[in-house]
């Protein structure tokens, strides 16, 4: 039975053009000629892009147009027609809704021959695991005999081995110990660091003390004074000394060993920084400068160096070194206060006053500092530390105001000591009282001794004495350490005031 053409159809199968949809209106929106610049034809291109040239409307020549370069070999070998596929159109065949391909139409490209990858119809399909093919064991090499064993000889001196060979060996092995060894130190070092190990860096010294330090000082100065303690029965008392000699004599107050100068049965001992203790003996004391001197039977006793006093000046660095308060070996620091400053001290167990000049200082002094050295910064004596200043009834500690005898009398007299036993000073013959008045102040004369140096100058009862020499008298304190600053026998110049005149008169100084 043949089956009749469907009238909606051509012979060939496919729908008449009339039953053809027709395209649905373009909707053509107004162009943007920033756009149309960028996207729009080439100058001179009026059809489609495949016209390689195009007549230019100026000339009439042709104008070339620059198409863009071909596709990759690999691309265009991927994607262009097989070569007996030529006319072949690769289009989907027609669906069975109602007709078939005619018999003439080729078969699809996918299907011949059979290529899933071109089938656009064809499923996913997932394979097997890959599985490597079993190899077929392969059969066990000959073994070879072992070769023959090298000797030592035979390597060290290069019989069966190069030398150079050796010498690389050698190298890899010194390297290969420096690694080990490395690696040893640094397990070393951290195991310390995980077991707890303390590790302390001990210093040699823990301070640095340039000469001329306060340390420095006191190291020197100390060995040079001792404690002086005297024993009377079951009391006694107690003070400082300084070693100014070899011989072992000692320089100290009058008021520390006083007790032992009145009392026979008094033991005065004086330990060194040591510890050692000696006896020690008095050789002469001088009340009105309160200054005495003992000795000791000690073989190369450290001596202290002896400065000037003269050189001091307000201000400069002193230390002073003793025995404050039974407190052995004790070293204080200060400055100098002030210079010459007249000092007036009872005397001892009704004995005459002691009057000196003294350095004042802010070096803390107490008691049992008397007869201490007191040393400037090079470490040179240049005072014996003799009395304080007390802040009141009932306070006899330190309140920054102490007093030393200058060395430079200190020296003398302790010579004048040492040689004769005593000593005497320069005496004008009077006796004086401060006094202040409108147009004056100094020292007036309450009497003077018959035929003494004053009397013999002419100086009388009244007589108000303001300058001794070069040195201004403000007090009568001050006029008797102005007087003994001189030797006896000397001619100095005396100014007083009589009755509101000046008068100077030379008097030739006398022994007290």
């Amino acid at each position: 039975m043949s089956q009749q053409p469907n009238p909606q159809q051509d012979p060939s199968g496919a729908p008449r053009r009339e039953d053809r949809l027709a395209p649905r209106p373009l909707d053509r929106p107004p162009v943007d000629p920033a756009q149309a610049s960028v996207f729009g034809r080439p100058r001179g291109v009026e059809g489609a892009f495949d016209r390689l040239y195009a007549p230019d409307s100026r000339n009439g020549k042709a104008q070339q147009v620059t198409l863009a370069p071909p596709p990759p070999e690999s691309l265009a070998e991927a994607f262009r027609r097989p070569p007996d596929a030529e006319g072949v159109v690769l289009q989907r065949p027609a669906d069975d809704q109602g007709a078939s391909a005619p018999a003439e139409t080729e078969p699809p490209l996918w299907s011949r021959p059979a290529d899933p990858w071109r089938d656009p119809n064809a499923g996913a399909l997932l394979g097997g695991p890959a599985v490597a093919t079993e190899e077929k064991p392969k059969e066990d090499p000959e073994e070879r005999p072992p070769g023959a064993m090298l000797s030592l000889p035979e390597v060290l001196f290069g019989r069966r081995v190069k030398p150079t060979a050796l010498a690389l060996l050698g190298v890899i092995a010194l390297l290969i110990g420096a690694v080990g060894g490395l690696a040893g130190w640094w397990l070393s070092d951290r195991g310390d660091a995980l077991t707890g190990e303390l590790n302390i860096a001990e210093a040699e010294a823990g301070k640095e003390r340039p000469p001329g330090s306060v340390a420095d000082v006191a190291q020197r100065v100390a060995p040079a004074v001792v404690s002086l303690e005297i024993r009377i029965g079951e009391g006694g008392g107690s003070g400082s000394g300084v070693v100014i000699d070899p011989q072992g004599y000692i320089l100290t107050n009058d008021h520390v060993v006083s007790m032992a100068v009145k009392d026979q049965s008094a033991k005065i001992t004086a330990v060194f920084i040591n510890g050692a203790r000696t006896e020690a003996k008095v050789v002469g004391t001088d009340p009105k400068t309160d200054l005495a001197v003992v000795k000791v039977s000690v073989p190369d006793p450290v001596v202290a160096q002896v400065g000037k006093s003269a050189d001091l000046a307000v201000g400069d660095s002193v230390l002073a070194v003793g025995s404050p308060l039974g407190l052995e070996n004790t070293v204080t620091s200060g400055i100098v206060s002030a210079l010459n400053r007249p000092i007036g001290m009872p005397g001892e167990n009704g004995g005459p006053p002691s009057v000196y000049g003294a350095i004042q200082t802010d070096a803390p002094i107490n008691p049992g500092n008397s007869g201490g050295a007191l040393v400037d910064s090079t470490g040179a004596l240049v005072g014996i530390n003799t009395s304080i200043l007390g802040g009141g009834e009932g306070q006899g500690g330190n309140i920054g105001i102490g007093f030393a005898i200058p060395i430079d009398q200190a020296i003398r007299i302790s010579r004048a000591l040492i040689e004769q036993g005593s000593v005497k000073h320069a005496d004008l013959g009077l006796n004086a009282a401060s006094v202040a008045a409108n147009t004056s102040e100094g020292a007036q004369v309450q009497n003077v001794a018959p035929g003494g140096p004053a009397a013999a100058a002419g100086i009388a009862e009244g007589d108000v004495i303001t300058k001794v020499g070069d040195r201004i008298v403000r007090t009568a304190t001050e006029l008797t350490v102005v007087v003994r600053e001189h030797n006896i026998g000397d001619v100095v110049p005396v100014q007083l005031s009589r009755q509101g005149r000046q008068l100077v008169v030379d008097v030739t100084l006398g022994s007290d």
